[in-house]
């Protein structure tokens, strides 16, 4: 994973202002800075680049961001960042949605949309910066999940900023592998904590609802190379009816089958950039598809390659 540091140490403070605003629009992408003290002001920022996605650390005095309509002329990537903070509040408004996260939550922002952000005393932050079709591949509709505050203390939001903050401070892995595996995992756990929060809320049905879909994603994700898992297994085990089952995956915009072939899809790709001893013929049986054309089709159509680009991509 490669290292960045930036720091207004090394900054004159005449040239403070205009020199940072070049460093976050070249870490993150361009916005409005509003400094308390331009003159004044102090920051330091480190980043490792985890494949496509790049895991930072961005310590500042009190500093208001904002991404105007004219930041947006041209963007060609459309980018996420979801911002963790360590020491003071953080306020943020995108969506005519304006949330006030505490540390120990984190918030989810869209790069192509405005938006303004701000913090009154000094902060450190952790912020991970994610491109929007990587993290489209991972959950349905992932918009709907910003300007809100999760919990990033207990449950997979606890995990999930557990692993962020590590793959900051530590030198996990080296190789593209490697990373690309770490890549998933965080994404894993991001997706499991905002899916999680989003079917306790208000809209999702009852509690009993809620619980009864976490089971059946569990039992799923636990029995991908059971060649017999369907929903009729599925709802068997949770001990609900089949037409009851189907009913909860509508509350989540998705099907029964749907979840079964995405879930063993992810699980097909991890295993080629891992288990570069077996054949894909073998990963494509081990996890249910018994027509290795089918599971080539499958393949490319969510994540844009076939099997075999995505091996020799991950040597």
């Amino acid at each position: 994973m490669t290292w960045i540091a930036h720091s207004t140490d090394r900054i004159s403070p005449p040239e403070r202002a205009s020199a940072w605003s070049a460093v976050i629009a070249d870490v993150y992408f361009p916005l409005k800075l509003t400094y308390r003290s331009a003159d004044r002001f102090r920051g330091d920022l480190t980043s490792r680049s985890l494949g496509p996605m790049e895991v930072s650390r961005l310590r500042t005095e009190p500093l208001q961001y904002e991404r105007l309509p004219r930041h947006l002329d041209g963007t060609v990537e459309e980018e996420f960042l979801i911002t963790i903070p360590q020491k003071n509040p953080i306020v943020f408004r995108q969506m005519n949605r304006e949330v006030r996260c505490e540390p120990g939550g984190f918030i989810l922002e869209r790069g192509d949309a405005p938006y303004r952000f701000s913090y009154d005393d000094r902060n450190d932050l952790f912020v991970i910066k994610v491109p929007k079709p990587l993290l489209a591949g991972y959950m349905r509709e992932p918009d709907r999940h910003c300007a809100k505050v999760f919990d990033g203390c207990s449950g997979m939001g606890g995990l999930f900023s557990s692993m962020a903050r590590r793959l900051h401070r530590e030198e996990m892995a080296s190789g593209a592998t490697a990373a690309t595996v770490l890549n998933r995992h965080l994404l894993e756990l991001l997706t499991l904590a905002l899916e999680s929060a989003d079917s306790t809320g208000p809209g999702a049905g009852s509690a009993v609802r809620a619980a009864h879909l976490r089971r059946a994603e569990d039992f799923i994700r636990a029995n991908l190379t059971n060649p017999s898992l369907t929903p009729e297994l599925v709802a068997g085990a949770c001990g609900i009816s089949k037409r009851y089952l189907h009913d909860l995956f509508k509350d989540v915009n998705g099907t029964v089958s749907q979840q079964i072939r995405d879930q063993r899809l992810l699980a097909a790709r991890n295993m080629l950039e891992v288990a570069r001893n077996r054949s894909i013929a073998d990963i494509a049986y081990r996890f249910g598809f018994s027509d290795q054309a089918q599971f080539s089709r499958l393949f490319k159509a969510k994540f844009g390659q076939t099997p075999s680009d995505c091996r020799s991509g991950s040597a």
